[in-house]
Parts: C-alpha cells; sequence; structure tokens
C-alpha cells in the first residue's frame, strides 16, 4: 500500500510539471503561438573597498 501511494504522488508530481516546462508564449494581439522571449539580463550590482554600492565603472569597485 505504501509503495502503491509514493507511485501515485511521484506520477503527479511528474504531470503537474510537464505542462510548465513545456509550455510556449501565446502573442496577445494573434492568438498565435511564438517563441518566448528569454529573461531580461539582471543588472550587475558593485561595491567598494567600504563595501558600500558603487557605479561599476568607478575605481575600486568590484561586482557582487
Amino acid at each position: 500500500m505504501r509503495s502503491l501511494s509514493i507511485v501515485v504522488m511521484a506520477a503527479a508530481l511528474l504531470a503537474g510539471t510537464t505542462p510548465a516546462l513545456a509550455a510556449p508564449c501565446k502573442d496577445a494581439k494573434t492568438g498565435k503561438f511564438v517563441k518566448c522571449a528569454s529573461a531580461p539580463a539582471k543588472a550587475a550590482r558593485c561595491k567598494n573597498a567600504k563595501g558600500q554600492f558603487a557605479k561599476c565603472g568607478s575605481p575600486g569597485a568590484k561586482p557582487v
């Protein structure tokens, strides 16, 4: 009985995540499926020698 419940729970877990991984993006205007845009790049943050946030181009600033 215990092994049966483990198998059922594993199957439910796999079935629940499959559509989320393979879901294409849908265009709002045309209603057609299109290639999904990639996530925007995260802005770099830098700190100076004192540990304060600074512009990455300033001297002594290192990326965090």
